[in-house]
């Protein structure tokens, strides 16, 4: 394979994962869930977890640059697009079973199915994860949480793919999973799906939780409108809504981005966005509570492409 011909490298990818699971200058916007992002060179969707590892080691051997995405739920693309290839989760690893406490989904999982089929199981502890619009293998790459809980909490092993193409199971323990991360930001390994340790429950007290929770979503997050979820992680000792809101920045928009007036930690989509107008609006949130409070607010979201 040749660097950045785009050309060669999508016919090399249709001989290894079939031609229509391979497509060239794909809008990103289609499949983030702040709707923005230009074109990726290359997107694949391979078929089966076997044809994604293989497309992920083709990759690594060939020098090209790649992103494994899976929802595309806490990710903001360059208008510019990403000048690499871009590996969905969403055609495979899709796998999702229950066996005696344990429920194993596959990284492309939604968080949502996982929790809908452990209350189905009558399996209670993954109930914080029905709202959170993410896949498994995103989840346990940030350590996803919500309402007091974490990835952590719930999950026992963690199936990867390593730099070397070998597939191993960590338990997590090894994972060095902490607020919003993991060790798979320094290893650059890759989730294949995840075993979760849960509890026997009752079903319906399992529906009534996940119907509250979701319940408290709609009343105080966005969800009328496209976003990545919280924007910014929980400072120490503070929260990024309550500091960006004590700024006077509810409402406030670059473009057409915005800052929720619903829920402050939220940059929403409001009218025709682009990529810049948010990562704008990002930076200018950023330093204006610096400048009130002395507070730096990290991102939560991550960036694809340049910006």
């Amino acid at each position: 394979m040749i660097l950045f011909h785009k050309e060669k490298n999508a016919e090399y990818f249709r001989q290894l994962l079939g031609e229509e699971n391979v497509l060239i200058n794909e809008r990103m916007s289609l499949h983030t869930s702040f709707r923005v992002g230009g074109e990726a060179d290359l997107f694949l969707a391979p078929a089966s977890e076997e044809a994604f590892c293989k497309a992920v080691m083709a990759c690594r051997s060939g020098g090209l640059p790649f992103f494994v995405l899976g929802n595309g739920s806490n990710l903001l693309v360059s208008d510019a697009g990403y000048r690499g290839v871009v590996i969905w989760t969403g055609n495979c690893c899709r796998e999702l079973r229950v066996n005696q406490g344990q429920l194993y989904a596959g990284a492309g999982i939604s968080l949502a199915k996982a929790a809908q089929a452990a209350k189905e199981a009558s399996l209670t502890g993954l109930e914080f994860a029905g709202g959170i619009p993410g896949t498994v293998g995103g989840a346990v790459w940030m350590n996803a949480g919500a309402y007091g809980s974490e990835m952590k909490d719930v999950l026992s092993t963690v199936r990867l793919l390593d730099s070397n193409g070998e597939i191993s199971l960590c338990p997590v323990r090894l994972m060095e999973l902490s607020y919003r991360s993991s060790r798979l930001k320094k290893t650059g390994e890759i989730v294949l799906g995840a075993d979760f340790s849960l509890v026997e429950g009752d079903r319906e007290e399992i529906r009534k939780k996940m119907k509250l929770l979701m319940q408290k979503r709609q009343e105080k997050q966005p969800l009328d409108l496209p976003s990545a979820g919280s924007t910014f992680k929980r400072p120490d000792g503070y929260f990024a809504g309550k500091l960006i809101q004590d700024s006077g920045l509810a409402g406030f928009s670059i473009g057409g981005a915005r800052v929720s007036e619903k829920h402050c930690g939220f940059i929403v989509n409001a009218k025709d966005a682009s990529a810049q107008d948010i990562y704008q609006l990002i930076q200018e949130v950023r330093t204006r509570v610096q400048e009130k409070f002395g507070v730096e607010l990290e991102p939560e979201i991550r960036f694809l492409g340049e910006f």
